[in-house]
């Protein structure tokens, strides 16, 4: 196979969460960081997202770029069944796909807040940041760099729910997430989807490589709450040295144990957004308000997280009866079966 690019950044959970598909999966892959002397000759995409994933077309043919790391996964897994991310087991594929969508849409939100809302966080961010594009900023440049950076990405947390009112939802969100996952970890299975990771495993990793490694505030809590998430996320940044064993995956008795609590969590939270969403993008509305765990949220829709309902809607529609009838009985009264019982 061809070498691979991955044009990424260290602070971006979707860049590192394809870094560690890429090694996991031992495509061969050069990293690139975005912004970098190195970052040239990249074919441009759609929108100026990261991470851009870039495949090497045939001889004389321009080379083909991506963005999404949802679809970047599938078109991986188009070209190689070695050491897939996807559970055999449709039913449970479907759930595992759902925790990558909660990773990647509600997680994130936590991983954006804590970033920019406490001086720490935004001292550490704001300089490192900057400081890996180009190590030899001036100080007066990376002053400069730093404070411009901090002041656009704070002005951007309304724009993601965080506010002094859903503080509490997102905050409490988090400390239940590394709860589940630690208890999930101290039973003595290592991934999510079994003894081998599922794309649910590399979304969470995306996120908590930030939240649990790198900003201050959350990673603190994550050290004092929950440790073996902590080794967790180091495991999962490079997972080319363990073994995919082919009956590695979860079993549906084991998922009835050990995904309940998770999709608990989800309908608890992510799906009164989802469902809000879609609500104000079917209205054309410049706000959508609901009420979560108990807190209004107000934030403005996301026309992609409209999409991401759409997906997951049609993933459930798409199963065969059987394998929808096991979802159903999973996620019955967890909250996030109001995903495919009520309509916007």
């Amino acid at each position: 196979m061809k070498e691979l690019k991955l044009v990424g950044g260290y602070g971006s959970p979707y860049s590192r969460k394809m870094r560690a598909v890429l090694r996991y999966r031992r495509f061969p892959f050069r990293w690139i960081l975005r912004g970098s002397t190195e970052d040239v000759g990249i074919p441009p995409v759609a929108v100026a997202l990261i991470p851009v994933l870039v495949f090497a077309a045939a001889d004389g043919a321009p080379d083909e770029a991506m963005i999404d790391s949802t679809f970047q996964i599938r078109m991986l897994e188009s070209m190689s069944g070695e050491r897939s991310l996807f559970v055999p087991d449709a039913a449970l594929r479907f759930l595992d796909s759902l925790i990558e969508d909660y990773a990647d849409e509600w997680v994130t939100k936590a991983m954006f807040h804590y970033r920019w809302k406490y001086a720490p966080d935004i001292r550490k961010a704001s300089y490192v940041l900057a400081l890996d594009r180009n190590l030899h900023l001036s100080g007066e440049k990376l002053e400069h760099t730093a404070n411009m950076f901090a002041e656009r990405q704070i002005a951007r947390l309304s724009v993601v729910g965080s506010n002094d009112t859903t503080t509490p939802i997102i905050e409490q969100g988090y400390r239940r997430l590394l709860g589940l996952l630690d208890a999930h970890l101290a039973r003595g299975t290592p991934f999510l989807a079994g003894r081998r990771p599922g794309v649910g495993d590399f979304g969470l990793f995306g996120q908590l490589s930030q939240l649990v490694h790198f900003d201050p505030t959350p990673a603190a809590l994550a050290a004092e709450t929950a440790a073996r998430v902590v080794s967790w996320v180091s495991w999962m940044d490079d997972l080319s040295w363990r073994d995919a064993p082919a009956d590695g995956w979860l079993s549906r008795d084991e998922a009835r144990r050990t995904l309940r609590p998770f999709m608990a969590e989800i309908g608890r939270t992510y799906v009164s957004f989802l469902l809000a969403n879609a609500r104000a993008l079917e209205r054309g509305a410049d706000e959508l308000r609901c009420e979560i765990d108990g807190h209004r949220w107000v934030q403005k829709p996301f026309p992609y997280q409209g999409k991401c309902l759409k997906w997951l809607r049609e993933g459930y529609s798409s199963l065969a009866q059987k394998d929808r009838a096991f979802v159903d009985e999973l996620l019955s009264g967890t909250g996030a079966d109001a995903l495919f019982l009520e309509r916007p």
